[in-house]
């Protein structure tokens, strides 16, 4: 099986880059916007500090203000992103610092509102936990998605209850399958975000994860390599017990995405295969900063040798 790609190229795997071409004709440009929401594993409610592997800072870029005037961040971030592709472009506005359904619904309706009334702006995409989406919030989705593009992230990270303990993500798997079935009845369009290689899961137990993934209503993947990051709870952790973590070689990582792709469902579209942030933030850097075109390029290259391609294992 084979997926055309946004310019038309044939891809060992179903991108979400190559969905929205033939879907709306144009490319799709997130700008990330920071809406001041807060987090209930940071603030008491569930938790203090966050999940041990989290680092906002990491990854907002900085026209990104926390407070700063929603429409102004995302002015500036079109104007920041103005130039890099030569034809036309679909711009969502991302919703991407802490949990950005974590709050009132009159407070939600007011900061996506303000979004979407941005010049500019055609959908918005929101990240948040699966335990931090009330029913009448979905609700409130599903109707702005008949009239407006939306897409609603949900930070999965494991399928396993074990690693959701020890990342102090304070929820379990059983709540992300909840959610995701209210969200599959509301007809919204769901992304998963998985990351790969957290301390005590092997091989193995990663593959089992693509099997699960297949099985959830989920039209799109986000998949990220562990990343230890500056001033988390995990490079502290590093620190101390470095033998505790597996840190992929590029080759080993390309290895076992190519197996994960293998067994997930093909119908799910992919959003992202390697995570990336400045290296200023991280921790220890094992692939000396290789560009990640270079990576993707690389697993791309190696299906298609390989003549293999996404879902050729699964059981979906």
């Amino acid at each position: 099986m084979t997926f055309h790609h946004k310019d038309n190229r044939i891809k060992p795997f179903n991108s979400y880059s190559g969905y929205f071409m033939a879907k709306y004709g144009k490319r799709f440009r997130k700008i990330p916007v920071d809406g001041s929401f807060n987090c209930p594993n940071r603030d008491g409610t569930k938790g203090k500090g966050g999940c041990i592997y989290c680092s906002n800072e990491a990854f907002s870029p900085a026209y990104c203000r926390e407070n700063e005037d929603i429409s102004v961040q995302l002015t500036n971030g079109l104007r920041f992103n103005a130039g890099k592709y030569r034809d036309e472009t679909f711009n969502i506005a991302y919703f991407q610092s802490y949990t950005n359904t974590y709050s009132s619904l009159k407070d939600l309706k007011i900061k996506y509102g303000k979004a979407l009334s941005t010049p500019g702006i055609s959908g918005i995409a929101i990240s948040t936990r699966p335990d931090c989406l009330e029913e009448e919030v979905m609700d409130y989705l599903a109707m702005l998605s008949e009239s407006y593009y939306v897409v609603v992230e949900i930070g999965i990270e494991s399928c396993f209850n074990s690693t959701l303990e020890k990342m102090n993500r304070r929820h379990d798997f059983e709540t992300t399958l909840h959610t995701l079935e209210e969200l599959r009845h509301r007809k919204l369009m769901v992304c998963g975000h998985i990351v790969l290689g957290f301390p005590g899961e092997s091989d193995e137990m990663i593959l089992e994860e693509a099997t699960v993934l297949s099985r959830l209503p989920l039209q799109i993947l986000k998949i990220h390599q562990l990343q230890i990051l500056k001033n988390t709870a995990m490079a502290e952790w590093y620190r101390l017990n470095p033998d505790d973590f597996r840190l992929f070689s590029k080759e080993e990582y390309i290895d076992l995405i190519i197996s994960f792709l293998e067994r997930l469902n093909p119908v799910i579209y992919i959003e992202r295969l390697v995570a990336e942030v400045p290296p200023r933030y991280l921790e220890v850097s094992p692939w000396q900063n290789t560009p990640v075109e270079s990576i993707i390029q690389q697993i791309e290259n190696t299906m298609i040798a390989r003549n293999t391609w996404q879902g050729r294992l699964s059981e979906s």
